[in-house]
């Protein structure tokens, strides 16, 4: 498995530079990282006193990856998950927040592991996982994989403005489903035939 380090420079690099996306809940965003991020950490990069966007442009990818490697890996306990899971849920982790530990929770219940859905790494869903992992130690992480996936078709379901984040403007996949993709194994990714049924109900 690749250091915490490196996996970090990878969603960094897959993040991309400043975005201000009036349809993006998160706001300015840059290299990942978040105005909400930063002001929970106060980081006035510029100290003129407030956190804003301009702080966030500011932000460097080595700052980013220190923010993804503390705040969103160590922090939140993601080290004591099997090393097969932590690249996919890092990942999430910092796309989502907790809700890449309620996929996580909620996928190992439907598996029979007992856990909280609470989007916290605890003792239970840390033994659950484990137990979770070596019943299926080959199948796991595609099967965390293709949840995640699952989880930003029904988010563009259910809210129009994200569609374009799953979706390419030709019809073909976009960003969230490539992402989610990257981390399970050819055999499980949808085909573009696939996707293009699967999002044939939206406008």
């Amino acid at each position: 498995m690749p250091s915490v380090e490196q996996i970090a420079r990878e969603i960094v690099a897959r993040e991309g530079g400043y975005v201000n996306d009036p349809d993006d809940p998160g706001g300015a965003t840059n290299h990942g990282v978040t105005t909400g991020t930063m002001k929970l950490l106060g980081m006035d990069l510029n100290r003129d006193g407030r956190v804003d966007a301009a702080d966030v442009r500011a932000l460097t990818r080595a700052q980013a990856e220190q923010v993804f490697v503390e705040h969103y890996f160590r922090k939140p306990r993601l080290s004591e998950l099997p090393e097969a899971l932590q690249p996919s849920v890092f990942d999430m982790y910092v796309n989502a927040g907790g809700n890449a530990i309620k996929i996580l929770q909620r996928l190992i219940t439907r598996m029979g592991f007992r856990t909280a859905d609470d989007g916290v790494v605890g003792p239970m869903t840390i033994a659950a996982v484990r137990d979770a992992a070596q019943a299926a130690p080959l199948h796991l992480a595609d099967a965390y994989g293709i949840a995640r996936r699952n989880y930003y078709y029904a988010l563009a379901d259910q809210r129009p403005a994200s569609r374009k984040y799953a979706r390419t403007r030709a019809g073909g996949k976009g960003g969230w489903i490539t992402r989610a993709e990257e981390f399970i194994q050819p055999r499980y990714r949808l085909t573009d035939a696939e996707h293009r049924a699967r999002i044939a109900k939206w406008a």
